[in-house]
């Protein structure tokens, strides 16, 4: 199939952005377009709007600020995977863009696409929800962040208004030497995740943690942190982890079923990558000197 008759525009800044977006009914933004064409060829969707922002050079890249890590919205998915800030800085969202598509998808696809698109089996939001990562958005009452506790708001919905558009993710990196874990099954390599488990972990000298966040994706419809399995593992030691608390927690969340899997199936799963996921953490993490 193909997709309806649209409107094709091409803005060169954020200001013509923003100005389409305040004007036109039934306007969808192209990024990457690797969720968006498929979606508009098979009449999924039927924009009469297409506004094209890979123009908006202001849009993309990544700066170290006093506050953290900020990552345009334009940025591309294998920008991020190699940039060194990130690999030192954010290295859970390096290893979970190991698992995003293939070279070819991760060379168009783009971090602010994925985050907007929210497709519950995507990493980059998961990623997002972790690391309670700021959204930063822009429309007609200017800019605004949304933290990531209020931008998911169920399945393929964000909290971004249809006149607004998104222009940057902020990161707050964690101590350094910090452990972070992450699996995922999927029934190929690049394949959308079944299911997936994130986990980043800080430790005092003593090796307790002092710091934990647990996250599960693809089983719901929006990533769920594990807030009562994240308080339980602190002060317990690394080397030591009661990890069946954290894996009973994952099981139990509400797992949506589908063609493919099972509820049951998903929850399993959500079990097993979560304590994968938890494994890794402890592996990589270096304690204070």
């Amino acid at each position: 199939m193909k997709a309806s008759p649209f409107q094709y525009h091409r803005p060169q800044t954020r200001e013509e952005l923003g100005a389409l977006l305040a004007r036109l009914d039934n306007a969808k933004i192209l990024a990457g377009g690797q969720s968006l064409m498929p979606m508009m060829n098979l009449r999924v969707i039927a924009p009469d709007h297409l506004i094209d922002i890979n123009r908006i050079p202001e849009l993309a890249g990544i700066k170290e600020t006093a506050d953290g890590i900020e990552i345009g919205a334009m940025t591309r998915q294998t920008d991020v995977l190699s940039s060194e800030i990130v690999r030192s800085r954010l290295p859970l969202l390096a290893r979970a863009l190991e698992h995003v598509g293939h070279i070819q998808t991760r060379a168009r696809g783009t971090i602010g696409g994925s985050c907007c698109h929210l497709d519950p089996s995507a990493e980059q939001p998961a990623i997002c929800a972790a690391f309670e990562a700021d959204f930063v958005v822009s429309g007609p009452d200017g800019r605004h962040v949304v933290p990531a506790s209020a931008w998911f708001e169920g399945l393929l919905q964000s909290a971004l208004g249809e006149q607004e558009f998104l222009e940057a993710l902020r990161f707050k990196p964690w101590a350094n030497g910090h452990g972070y874990g992450f699996a995922e099954y999927a029934r190929r390599h690049g394949d959308f995740a079944v299911a997936g488990g994130a986990a980043l972990l800080e430790a005092d000298r003593d090796g307790r943690i002092t710091r934990a966040a647990l996250l599960s994706f693809g089983v719901e419809a929006s990533p769920r942190r594990l807030a009562d399995a994240e308080g339980a593992l602190l002060g317990q030691h690394v080397d030591s982890l009661d990890i069946e608390p954290v894996v009973a927690a994952a099981s139990a969340l509400d797992a949506m079923e589908d063609v493919h899997v099972t509820a049951d199936y998903r929850r399993h799963l959500a079990g097993v990558l979560i304590r994968r996921a938890l494994n890794e953490a402890c592996t990589t993490m270096r304690r204070p000197s």
